[in-house]
């Protein structure tokens, strides 16, 4: 019976050491897409510049997304694509990012037919998932902030998308520890969603392909 108990004991913290050292390694290995972080000088021209949701509050976005809208804004003036694509999350009438983010960039001189809206990017793996399925993107650069970036970076190249990171400065909340702890087990669900279950997103839908179609084809 002791010996029994002893090697349940031993394969249980067997179990939870095994799993620890996956959790590094594969946090490890995201961050290592650290590579494709670009600067403005040094960002490619793209197919799309593409803005990640980060939530919207009263019609207005968020201080994380305002950001990320910024860099955008940056990249377009820049000339590194004559396409923006935002895509977050649409899911109800009384919920709509993509709006916002498509005013936000129209109220700062982007014109309206040069953004187009993913309304079904309901997290990063949809998002990216659905530019290369639905808007056939190849080559983006992706603005996000700096604690997100890795990941996104990570699931867009092993998507087979051509991707760079141009990402904010992380403001101060982001370094709360229970954001940085969920981030940590992000990374381990998209190495799930990549690399084992190959998962579909929420919704699919008709192609759009960015670079003969304007910002109307997107309007919803």
């Amino acid at each position: 019976m002791r010996k029994k108990i002893f090697t349940a004991i031993i394969i249980f913290f067997g179990v939870i050491i095994l799993g620890i050292i996956s959790l590094f390694i594969i946090n490890k290995s995201i961050d290592s897409y650290a590579r494709y972080i670009t600067t403005i000088e040094n960002a490619p021209d793209v197919d799309c510049i593409f803005v990640l949701g980060a939530g919207v509050v009263d019609g207005y976005p968020t201080a994380a997304l305002e950001d990320r809208l910024l860099k955008a804004h940056e990249l377009y003036q820049n000339g590194k694509s004559a396409k923006i694509l935002v895509s977050g999350d649409h899911g109800t009438a009384s919920y709509d990012e993509v709006n916002v983010m498509k005013d936000y960039l129209v109220n700062m001189g982007i014109p309206r037919e040069a953004i187009l809206q993913d309304h079904a990017g309901f997290n990063t793996y949809d998002s990216m998932y659905r530019a290369r399925e639905i808007f056939d993107v190849h080559t983006m650069l992706i603005c996000t902030n700096e604690f997100h970036i890795r990941r996104s970076l990570y699931i867009a190249r092993r998507l087979g998308i051509e991707a760079w990171g141009f990402p904010t400065a992380d403001q101060e909340v982001y370094n709360l520890p229970a954001l940085n702890s969920r981030e940590k087990l992000a990374k381990i669900k998209a190495f799930l969603d990549v690399e084992i279950f190959h998962r579909k997103p929420k919704l699919e839908g008709e192609t759009i392909p960015i670079w003969n179609n304007d910002g109307n084809a997107t309007d919803g």
